[in-house]
């Protein structure tokens, strides 16, 4: 469970949010603006350092602690790089190298990173190691995904401020790991949003003379919708759990399985929110697209459901023994 500290900072992120981050934000960030109000509001936070422990000046957050935070963020469309900068300030701290002040993300090998044109400083991972760079030494292939939110490719063409290598307890997947446990965390929050919002369309949009929830069908739909996105909450909240308990790089198995099951839960969600929206639901004036959009892209990001599938498949096939006390003896070590 997330301590309290955590529970108001979230609902802090939340009210700024509220407040700096409307449909317009959202507008101008898919045409290629960076939201300046936005991120001047929450950075007075110190959020950044969110996961930073405290000897090293950061706020001293545990996994758990952040993954309401993601949520937040998610409800929100993510229009700030704040939980990119979080998680790259995690790896650099964790690493020993200082996190810079400012705008920051983070990427591996030679993938997409995401808001990169706009970020101060990027830490580059490969494997294990890893590298910080300034963006005056990274030359972009500007690039977005179907959001049309920033996702950008670096060529390196200067020398890192710092660089070092993991501990064991991150491993060398770290990025390919924290990618995964943030999007999910953000894909919770987003079906919450959409989920809200087709809640209350059908309780005003009327068809022969009444609200079109109070039919059966659409009623229906509604219900798997809050079960998939209770879902989501849990798994990414789970995964969140074991890299407090057993570290990032032990905990691969709870993350392979958040991405799966809120993976298979921004599929069908989006689904019903568009079906309950009928044509509405996919114009331009709408607010919906800009959260059934970001599910359709993070559901890809941090490993897609086929890819964990497959992972998770091939590890389960090589346990000596049978599966089923395999995942009760875990679960059993990360309940509070």
């Amino acid at each position: 469970m997330a301590s309290e500290i955590a529970t108001e900072l979230a609902e802090q992120v939340d009210r700024a949010l509220a407040d700096a981050a409307d449909v317009s934000t959202l507008r101008s960030l898919e045409a290629g603006n960076w939201p300046a109000a936005t991120w001047d509001a929450l950075a007075t936070l110190g959020l950044n350092g969110a996961l930073v422990p405290e000897a090293a000046g950061g706020v001293g957050l545990g996994f758990s602690d952040v993954a309401p935070l993601m949520e937040v963020l998610g409800r929100h469309a993510a229009s700030v790089p704040l939980a990119e900068g979080i998680f790259a300030n995690a790896l650099l701290s964790a690493a020993g190298i200082t996190p810079p002040e400012g705008v920051i993300s983070f990427g591996a090998g030679k993938g997409a990173i995401a808001w990169g044109r706009h970020a101060g400083h990027v830490a580059l991972l490969d494997g294990a190691r890893i590298a910080l760079y300034p963006t005056a030494a990274l030359a972009w292939e500007v690039g977005d995904n179907i959001a049309h939110e920033a996702r950008d490719r670096a060529r390196i063409i200067g020398a890192p401020v710092a660089e070092a290598v993991l501990p064991n307890g991150w491993g060398a997947e770290a990025a390919l790991l924290c990618t995964a446990l943030m999007r999910a965390g953000q894909i919770a929050g987003a079906m919450q949003a959409a989920l809200a919002l087709a809640v209350d369309h059908a309780n005003t949009r009327k068809q022969f003379g009444r609200p079109i929830g109070r039919f059966q069908a659409v009623q229906q739909q509604l219900a798997v919708f809050a079960a998939e996105t209770s879902a989501a909450s849990v798994a990414a909240a789970a995964a969140a759990r074991a890299v407090d308990r057993r570290g990032l790089a032990a905990a691969v198995f709870e993350i392979g399985c958040a991405k799966i099951t809120v993976g298979e839960a921004a599929t069908r969600g989006a689904a019903i929110a568009h079906q309950v929206f009928a044509a509405m639901g996919i114009t331009e004036e709408h607010q919906l697209h800009h959260f059934t959009r970001r599910l359709w892209s993070w559901r890809e990001e941090g490993g897609s459901e086929a890819f964990w599938a497959k992972r998770i498949g091939q590890e389960a096939q090589a346990l000596p023994g049978a599966l089923w006390p395999f995942i009760t003896a875990r679960e059993e070590e990360i309940t509070p």
